[in-house]
């Protein structure tokens, strides 16, 4: 992890930044929060900010804000001030250490905040299989494409391929192409020159030279827009990227990942993908089977969730029920290991008893899981209900079925944007437009927690 401390190094300051280190964080630091939010637009990456709570967080987090520069914050200072504590956190600050500080309270904070404990937890054949390559082929500068269902774990496994590699000790750089507009993801890809466009009062280095020497990974690659598609191509042909307003190339040294939770092939055949770009990053390609082809991984991922939420609450590691354990292993799990995760994360916290019950796990809307001796009987439903549901869309056209299934699945998700286009396997872009494109024709679009109120 790279931890940027922010502060004039006194006594206690310096003792803390010693244990951050210990922890196996790479440091730097800077006086100033001007200091700090030019070391980030200068391409000096940072995992975590770790602020002294005199100085202004409030304008540090503003100011990178205004430069898309998304970094947590945590707070620290000398003799644990309750109101200056407590306005570093309404300032922003994800929390606040306390000076003199504790070594174990430096770790579980840096851990907790920097969320960089993603180990890989591998039970079953097939996954074994997929990482078994990963294994292989990570040492070299092969471009690899990730593909899989939302929610299986594509940048774990990205990070797990830049941790064996020659590059393991660089910086993994990850980008959501996904979730920045398209007129900005350029800028945040190949960086800009002062006064390139409005709004660029400095120089900004992209992800491309933040990630020099170490690796790269384009997340949700398919939502990149055809010209910059193109510009990509260029850049890893030619190993050099132009800034946005820049008069020269500049070079750089990265390995180049991608995810995508689409067939990318066809995306090639509808045109919205180019050709020769997926050839250059489909060097390798690694296919992460959802976690219902990979029974063998439930539980052992389910126990991991236990004991990393039961730390993270501050409560002792329970075991799971057996009749819980049937019914992890029983349930298919449409949203993969985020899914699974969530679900283990809400038992953690639901269970009253010495271990977790299969009360306690349940469904986002609360619902428990369906009893594992239960799974023949529900199939059987779900196939009668699945046909009565298609006699009912015959006559209708194809507009029609897909409003319909957001609008509905939208409400089974108490209208929570992000979960229902994990479960429609649409980006959350794609969402966001059919249902601007819904309410601008006065169709009902489920609001954020609609459905509680029903």
């Amino acid at each position: 992890m790279r931890l940027l401390v922010v502060g004039k190094l006194n006594g206690q300051l310096a003792t803390a930044v010693k244990m951050a280190m210990a922890t196996g964080a790479k440091v730097s630091h800077v006086e100033t929060v001007a200091a700090a939010t030019h070391a980030l637009r200068a391409g000096q990456g940072a995992d975590l900010l770790m602020v002294d709570y005199e100085l202004d967080i409030a304008g540090l987090i503003a100011a990178n804000a205004a430069e898309r520069i998304t970094v947590p914050v945590v707070a620290c200072g000398v003799g644990a001030d309750a109101q200056r504590a407590a306005d570093a956190i309404r300032a922003g600050a994800k929390e606040f250490i306390p000076l003199p500080p504790d070594a174990e309270l430096i770790a579980a904070v840096l851990a907790a905040v920097s969320d960089d404990d993603r180990p890989m937890v591998v039970r079953d054949a097939s996954m074994q299989a997929v990482i078994g390559m990963a294994d292989q082929i990570a040492p070299s500068d092969a471009s690899i494409l990730i593909t899989g269902e939302s929610g299986v774990g594509k940048e774990v496994v990205a990070r797990y391929v830049h941790q064996k590699s020659r590059r393991a000790q660089r910086p993994f750089i990850s980008v959501n192409c996904a979730a920045i507009p398209d007129n900005l993801l350029e800028s945040e890809l190949f960086g800009h020159e002062k006064g390139a466009f409005t709004g660029a009062i400095a120089r900004r280095i992209g992800k491309f030279e933040e990630a020099s020497g170490g690796t790269l990974l384009l997340d949700e690659i398919s939502e990149m827009d055809g010209r910059l598609q193109a510009k990509l191509l260029r850049a890893l042909q030619e190993r050099e990227i132009d800034r946005v307003g820049g008069s020269k190339p500049v070079k750089v040294d990265i390995r180049v990942l991608a995810t995508s939770n689409r067939d990318l092939a066809q995306a090639v055949k509808d045109g919205t993908f180019r050709e020769d770009l997926l050839y250059r990053l489909n060097v390798v390609n690694l296919r992460l089977p959802p976690l219902r082809e990979r029974p063998g991984d439930v539980l052992a991922l389910a126990e991991f969730f236990v004991k990393k939420y039961s730390a993270a609450n501050g409560q002792p590691v329970k075991p799971l029920s057996e009749e819980a354990r049937r019914r992890l292993a029983g349930h298919r799990w449409p949203g993969n290991v985020r899914e699974l995760e969530n679900a283990i994360h809400r038992a953690v916290l639901l269970s009253p008893g010495p271990e977790i019950g299969d009360a306690a796990v349940r469904l986002p809307d609360g619902q428990p899981l369906t009893p594992a001796d239960a799974g023949a009987r529900a199939a059987q439903a779900a196939s009668l209900a699945a046909e009565t549901v298609s006699r009912a869309f015959v006559g209708q056209t194809v507009a029609a079925m897909e409003q319909q299934l957001i609008i509905d699945t939208l409400s089974h998700c108490f209208g929570n944007r992000t979960h229902a286009a994990n479960l429609l396997g649409i980006s959350i872009r794609t969402l966001r437009n059919k249902l601007k494109e819904y309410t601008e024709a006065g169709v009902a679009v489920p609001a954020h927690g609609a459905a509680n109120a029903a």
